[in-house]
């Protein structure tokens, strides 16, 4: 069986997703009930981190565990690339010895290197580009909470990053509407807005893109290797502060999402994070069990 890799939601179909999130579903339900199935039993995972991590580090050692399987984990301090040693050396030389890659890097296209190079699954845990494994826990969320995604409108409020952008490739795939709003200079890929044609609507107005929508999701203004610009974007996202306001704007029943850390009173206002409309703690939760069916896609 041919070999595949997680670099992006595009990587799976529209079926797919569906049904890994379903999936995701059913393992969260299981170890509810104290059922933990080792459907990875004998199997190792790679984790190459380039990047600090508490979520995608935590929900991947512990949902390789939890299906039997092993993980190592690599900082940069712990392998030879920071050494000089070529992605394409050490993609052919992990993959001979475990089940899947999972790479936390910067530019998309070092993951891309190091799938074009390794002989198992190569999973994107994270780059510049997407997140693509936040999305998957981000659509389970939205539906334990709403149902089905197709048709609703989802507003996107913040910087046009890597999160914004697996927001993108989902409402391509799953046919539902992305409002984003971004400071003028702050808007996503133009390559990737035109390639969603109609599913994405771009504005600078956080007002006008959570008008009656059914969640309201954002991100830290400064991911990592931004904080340099961290007092600049400061003044550029003026006014882009999910608050109260802004939730009133969407739909009575909208959620709230992020995908953490969050930064209390820049991004998201203290009484929203932690108000009745947030699930965000869920969204956390459930990188757990996507990641986890996942892994049962790509390597069992």
């Amino acid at each position: 069986m041919a070999i595949r890799h997680f670099l992006s939601l595009a990587d799976l179909a529209p079926d797919e997703i569906l049904a890994l999130v379903e999936r995701a579903r059913e393992l969260k339900a299981a170890r509810a009930k104290g059922r933990l199935t080792p459907l990875l039993k004998g199997k190792t995972m790679a984790m190459v981190f380039e990047q600090s991590s508490t979520r995608t580090r935590t929900s991947f050692e512990i949902g390789m565990a939890q299906l039997g399987g092993t993980a190592m984990f690599m900082s940069p301090g712990d392998s030879q690339i920071t050494r000089g040693e070529p992605l394409k050396d050490t993609a052919r030389v992990l993959s001979s010895m475990v089940d899947v890659i999972v790479m936390r890097t910067t530019a998309h296209e070092r993951v891309q290197t190091m799938a074009q190079y390794a002989s198992v699954p190569v999973i994107n845990a994270l780059c510049d580009t997407y997140h693509p494994c936040q999305i998957l826990a981000d659509l389970q969320t939205f539906i334990e909470h709403r149902g089905d995604i197709a048709g609703k409108n989802i507003a996107w409020v913040g910087d046009g990053n890597n999160v914004c952008h697996s927001w993108m490739n989902a409402a391509r795939f799953l046919n539902f509407t992305l409002h984003i709003a971004t400071p003028k200079g702050y808007e996503p890929d133009a390559v990737l807005v035109k390639a969603c044609g109609k599913a994405v609507k771009l504005s600078n107005d956080p007002l006008q893109a959570t008008k009656n929508t059914d969640c309201v999701v954002t991100d830290t203004w400064a991911s990592m290797g931004q904080e340099e610009e961290k007092r600049e974007r400061e003044q550029a996202f003026a006014g882009f502060c999910v608050d109260e306001a802004m939730m009133t704007n969407a739909h009575k029943q909208a959620l709230f999402m992020h995908c953490l850390p969050a930064y209390r009173g820049s991004e998201v206002t203290e009484s929203v994070l932690e108000g009745p409309q947030s699930v965000v703690w869920d969204e956390a939760e459930n990188r757990l069990h996507a990641q986890k069916a996942l892994l049962e896609l790509l390597v069992a």
